[in-house]
């Protein structure tokens, strides 16, 4: 190649490099920017966050620390609604059907089956994640699905949760370790042992569990719905359930209407295993001083589930900016490390450590996170992922047909 256009060449090279600098910075400045109008915009205004509401900590920590901060740095006033999801996704339903622009919810807290609803109607605002500074810390791997239904950037993530049984390690030193030793426990300990009647998310998510359990594992699942393998394997998980179901406390039949139900019966010593889809929770529960500190919790070996849990704003909010700032708040490393404090929640963030600074990825190392809660390591040698939303609308259905009538 002769010299001068070698050197051409490197002109030009040079110049593309510098384009393309150039064009990254002016992104990530348009970001910002972009933020900051969404800041602007925000400001004197009310976001309502339809969520779930029963759990005491949870409520408390979003009515306490969310709203101070975001009133403080924002000037957002944060209505916290208490609402089941599948509630508030066939309001926003009805809400598209017919025909109203303007709705009545900025904020949701939503994930599984009720986030593939909503996608599938299209009842989602988005993509939102890129119009939030804090998504960088997210590894974006980690939160392309939401039960086996792509994400797509229509939900923001903002915590980790994972499977965990409860139990007094005073009354009761060696707990069941498996599906197959829970049965032949509550048979020989009759009225000790229950759970939450599905669609309650702790009920829904044992009876997954179970089903994982008593079916050949997880890994047969994961590409989505196979009818023909659910008719298969699912009268596995019928006769299970309804083999312990005399056993059960007040004999099979009643179940918790929810989890709040069944932690009161545990701290009463009505029943002597409880379970729970936050790891922390018994830890939390110590520090409230609602159980005895003996209280520890266990991952059973056949395999212990976890998911993320979102925010997504709905299509006709009415305050999307506002909506997008507390999102963006929810996920800050702040937010995320106050959370993760047993003393606050507990909920296990959904950052990626390796992207934060050194002084708070040290911040989080150091968390205290209690004796009663399993370590990292244990948590994740026996994490398995959660079930396709299909399968999960499958097994509450066909648990109240099979299990709940059944005599």
């Amino acid at each position: 190649m002769p010299r001068f256009l070698f050197k051409q060449m490197k002109i030009i090279l040079r110049l593309i490099t510098a384009i393309m600098v150039l064009f990254c910075w002016a992104n990530l400045s348009q970001a910002d920017e972009s933020f900051d109008k969404l800041v602007q915009e925000s400001r004197g205004t009310t976001v309502k966050w339809f969520m779930w509401g029963g759990s005491p900590t949870i409520n408390s920590w979003v009515d306490t620390y969310v709203s101070e901060e975001v009133k403080q740095r924002y000037d957002i006033t944060l209505k916290r609604v208490p609402a089941d999801a599948a509630i508030f996704v066939n309001k926003l339903l009805t809400e598209k059907q017919t025909g109203r622009k303007r709705g009545t919810m900025d904020l949701l807290w939503i994930n599984g089956e009720n986030f593939k609803n909503a996608m599938e109607n299209e009842l989602l605002f988005g993509p939102i994640t890129s119009k939030l500074p804090s998504f960088q810390y997210v590894d974006p791997a980690t939160v392309e699905f939401d039960f086996g239904y792509p994400v797509q950037g229509y939900e923001a993530p903002y915590g980790r949760a994972q499977f965990v049984f409860e139990y007094d390690s005073g009354n009761l030193p060696e707990p069941p370790q498996s599906f197959a030793a829970l049965k032949s426990w509550v048979k020989e300990n009759p009225g000790k042992f229950t759970y939450p009647s599905p669609p309650d998310f702790t009920g829904s998510a044992f009876i997954r569990q179970a089903f994982y359990a008593l079916t050949g594992g997880h890994e047969q699942y994961m590409q989505g719905l196979d009818q023909e393998l659910y008719q298969q394997n699912a009268p596995k998980l019928w006769e299970y359930l309804n083999e312990i179901k005399p056993y059960l406390w007040q004999k099979g039949r009643t179940y918790p209407k929810d989890i709040a139900a069944l932690d009161t019966l545990f701290e009463r010593g009505e029943v002597a295993l409880n379970m729970s889809y936050h790891q922390a929770n018994a830890q939390s529960k110590i520090l409230q001083g609602r159980y005895k500190n003996s209280v520890r919790t266990f991952v059973i070996e056949d395999g212990s589930i976890f998911n993320t849990h979102f925010t997504a704003v709905p299509f006709n909010a009415p305050n999307k900016a506002g909506a997008l700032v507390v999102a963006n708040f929810l996920l800050s490393p702040e937010a995320q490390l106050h959370k993760n404090n047993p003393e606050n929640w507990g909920d296990f963030t959904a950052l990626d450590l390796d992207r934060l600074d050194p002084k708070m990825q040290s911040r989080f190392q150091k968390l205290d996170l209690g004796e009663a809660t399993l370590s990292l390591s244990a948590l994740a040698e026996a994490a398995v992922p959660e079930i396709p939303s299909g399968y999960l609308e499958l097994l509450e259905r066909d648990w109240e047909k099979f299990v709940l009538r059944s005599k």
